[in-house]
Formats: C-alpha cells, sequence, structure tokens
C-alpha cells in the first residue's frame, strides 16, 4: 500500500500556487491608474454683466464737451466746465447688462493650462447726458448698443473625474467693435480675467473685463467700462 503523502504532495504544490496569484492580482488591480479627465473642446456661455464707468468725466464728458471738466459738487447736475459755463447732467448710466459667448479650445482641455480663443456678444452701457451750456453737442443718448468681441488667452483647468468638484481660471485680451444703430460702429479693445467652479461640464465664473470703447459720432468720443461678469457655461 502506497503512502498517503506521495498522493497528496502534487496537491499542495497546486493548491499553493494558486494562492500565491492572488495577491498579485490583487496588487494588479491596484496599480491601474485613476480614472482620466475627459478632454473638452468648446464651451459655451451665457452672462449677466454689471458695468461700471471709468474716468467717466475725461471720456466720454470732456470729449462732448470738447473743455476740461470736473466734478461738480453739491449741486444738482454731475459735471461743469472749469470756466463754469458748461454743465453736464447724468440722467442714466445703466450698469446692468447681458451676453453670450463661445470658447474654442484648438488642443483640448483637460488639467493644467491651454490656448482658447473666444468670440461674445455683450450690451453696451445705456449712456445719456444733458448738456447746457457750450460744447460740440448739446445731448448725448446712447442705446441699444451692443460689443462683438474677439479674443485669445491662456484657460487653466483643474477638473475632476464625473462630477467632481474642480476649478477653472483664465486670462485674455482681444479686439471688437461697438455697434449703435444711432452712433453707428466703432472698435474697441479689452482685457479679461477671471475664475471658477466646475463640475463635470457645468461650470460659474467670475470674471472682470476692462473695455476701451470709441465712436466717431456724433463727435469722435470714447469711454471706458468695467463690467463684472457673472458666467454660467456649458463645455464639451
Amino acid at each position: 500500500m502506497r503512502p498517503i503523502r506521495s498522493h497528496v504532495r502534487p496537491s499542495l504544490l497546486i493548491l499553493s500556487a494558486l494562492l500565491a496569484l492572488v495577491p498579485v492580482r490583487a496588487d494588479a488591480q491596484d496599480a491601474k491608474s485613476p480614472p482620466k479627465v475627459r478632454r473638452q473642446w468648446v464651451t459655451f456661455s451665457l452672462e449677466w454683466l454689471r458695468t461700471q464707468p471709468l474716468h467717466f468725466e475725461n471720456h466720454p464728458v470732456e470729449d462732448l464737451v470738447g473743455r476740461e471738466v470736473g466734478e461738480a459738487q453739491r449741486q444738482t447736475f454731475d459735471y461743469e466746465s472749469r470756466d463754469g459755463l458748461t454743465r453736464v447732467d447724468v440722467i442714466e448710466f445703466r450698469r446692468g447688462g447681458s451676453g453670450y459667448g463661445l470658447t474654442v479650445y484648438p488642443f483640448g482641455m483637460a488639467t493644467g493650462a491651454t490656448l482658447g480663443v473666444r468670440v461674445s456678444a455683450e450690451d453696451i452701457p445705456r449712456i445719456e447726458l444733458d448738456i447746457d451750456g457750450p460744447a460740440l453737442v448739446s445731448s448725448y443718448l446712447l442705446e441699444d448698443a451692443r460689443a462683438l468681441d474677439l479674443s485669445v488667452g491662456v484657460y487653466v483647468a483643474d477638473r475632476a473625474p464625473g462630477w467632481g468638484l474642480g476649478s477653472y481660471a483664465f486670462v485674455a485680451g482681444g479686439f471688437g467693435r461697438v455697434r449703435s444703430d444711432v452712433y453707428g460702429r466703432g472698435p474697441r479693445y479689452f482685457g479679461e480675467g477671471g475664475g471658477g467652479l466646475t463640475a463635470g461640464p457645468i461650470g460659474v465664473v467670475l470674471a472682470v473685463k476692462i473695455a476701451w470703447n470709441q465712436l466717431d459720432l456724433p463727435v469722435s468720443h470714447s469711454f471706458l467700462t468695467l463690467p463684472i461678469v457673472l458666467r454660467g457655461q456649458v463645455s464639451f
């Protein structure tokens, strides 16, 4: 009769080999790379603007009056010329507005920095002035004006896979056109920057944009605008 151990030894060897493979399979699973962030190529955005005027007495007030003016103190009007002959009343500077835009990333956007090309349209504030006294014009009314812009910038994303919370920031500069039914068209130049949060394809961004706007009618004049922009966006 043969010893039992001679029959058991091969089985023990096979079992030991199978047990040795178990940690190898677990280590292989742990070594898998984390899920990759899907690359995005285009972003659509809707914007809500709150515009602040900058150096308003110089541009457009002095441009329209044709002489140096200063702020009026404790008066019913807002500006007056240095000689006191001309008074300017700002009837309205409408701060609220809206806009929309499209950003294309030629090399895609996942994490890190990438190039972005953006086209956008936005409202220009309604500006109404009443001018009393010697001036190049007696009144000014800019309404229903919009800007069409093109910019190139650097966009930096730190996105998470799936619907995880991530961040998004950018800085850009470009040029555009101001279009008004009354005063025609003129060039504009601007720089902007901002940042916000993303979750999957959805993002919310707070941005600031400073723009130098020019028009030739009723006389050659310019004005600076500083809109603070809340932007909701969807990326694909």
